[in-house]
């Protein structure tokens, strides 16, 4: 596993877009090694089947979702390099 360590969060919290109660939490943070974590649902068995034919998955890693709200409200936090 990486030794990465968040540095922060891009966009807003998953209480400022009105999770109150913890269930619905998707999140999205900046690591020190400059990649990118995401918190999500993760929906690997339902979408593997519908990746494009150019797409690949490897055995660790996973499909997550998360919602577009999330994605909308970090995108101003996301560098454009």
């Amino acid at each position: 596993m990486s030794s990465a360590r968040i540095t922060r969060r891009l966009g807003d919290s998953p209480r400022q877009r009105g999770s109150l109660t913890g269930e619905s939490c998707p999140d999205l943070f900046e690591l020190t090694d400059g990649n990118f974590a995401v918190i999500g649902t993760e929906a690997t068995a339902a979408l593997d089947p519908h990746l494009p034919s150019d797409a690949a998955r490897a055995d660790y890693e996973r499909i997550v979702v998360i919602t577009r709200e999330t994605l909308i409200r970090a995108k101003r936090d996301i560098p454009d390099v």
